[in-house]
């Protein structure tokens, strides 16, 4: 005889899950209540009203041909910045990856946490801070901002292409080293093609959050998109200041489209 099916109850004192999602939403209360937001101000009339005069300012937007000129040599920096960074990081990144991984079991790895330390270090720094020190000794510019993309990104990617190379499938790798074949031979014709897939998404994956970040890192002085926008806010001239917001999203869009059709290609 087949027993009832029961609802399962919404909390067991056995379920891990349930517990961790009480302490997230007790730590989401906590934190609401530490902040000491004055959400009457904030929805009240007067905050509405400033709201909307503030989005007033923006239209129309500027599409002079001599500031959509002056916007579109920024957007080509923003561009380049991401993209060099991008590069610099993958090559930085194997480069590191390989010392900080194991390609099997026997392998001592002497150097394997030294050079986990090195990527954390590099992307627990955020790309606003890496830019803020660079510009101290590469000066204003995008190149201080492509430094700065590339460290912060060689960090990620390292440590993504580190386990990535861990988690190969190790048979084709132990099949060629039966066989004598030395361990750099066995990288590039056993490991490095399996994990070339998860290097490109990886490396497309960053390039898309690194076109943001350039925008961004212009407001500390590292050129780019996120420069204009800077200087044009400091001077309260909001016209100008949506025709650069509006070339950032369309920059973000395309490089983005560019991204997911590479992705397509790649996944064929």
């Amino acid at each position: 005889m087949n027993r009832p099916l029961r609802a399962s109850p919404i909390f067991d004192a056995r379920c891990r899950a349930c517990w961790f999602g009480a302490l997230l939403l007790g730590l989401i209360v906590v934190s609401f209540w530490s902040l000491n937001l004055d959400w009457r101000a904030f929805f009240s009339v007067e905050a509405g009203e400033s709201m909307l005069r503030f989005i007033r300012e923006f239209f129309p937007p500027d599409l002079s041909t001599a500031f959509l000129a002056k916007v579109g040599v920024g957007a080509i920096e923003t561009f380049a910045m991401s993209l060099l960074g991008t590069i610099l990081a993958v090559v930085l990144g194997i480069f590191i990856a390989l010392p900080a991984s194991t390609l099997h079991r026997e392998d001592q790895a002497l150097i394997r946490l030294p050079t986990r330390l090195l990527l954390n270090a590099l992307r627990s720094i955020p790309e606003l801070v890496w830019a803020a020190l660079l510009l101290i000794s590469a000066g204003l510019g995008p190149f201080a901002g492509t430094l700065a993309l590339a460290l912060h990104t060689t960090g990620v990617l390292g440590r993504l292409f580190a386990e990535a190379i861990e988690n190969a499938p190790p048979g084709p790798a132990i099949a060629l080293r039966t066989q004598g074949v030395s361990n750099t031979r066995i990288f590039f014709y056993a490991t490095l093609p399996q994990v070339l897939p998860q290097i490109m998404s990886y490396t497309l994956y960053r390039w898309e959050n690194n076109i943001r970040a350039a925008a961004v890192l212009g407001v500390v002085g590292a050129g780019g998109l996120g420069q204009l926008l800077s200087f044009h806010m400091g001077l309260f001239q909001m016209n100008k200041t949506a025709t650069i917001l509006m070339a950032m999203i369309l920059l973000v869009a395309l490089v983005d489209l560019a991204s997911y059709l590479s992705r397509r290609v790649l996944t064929r």
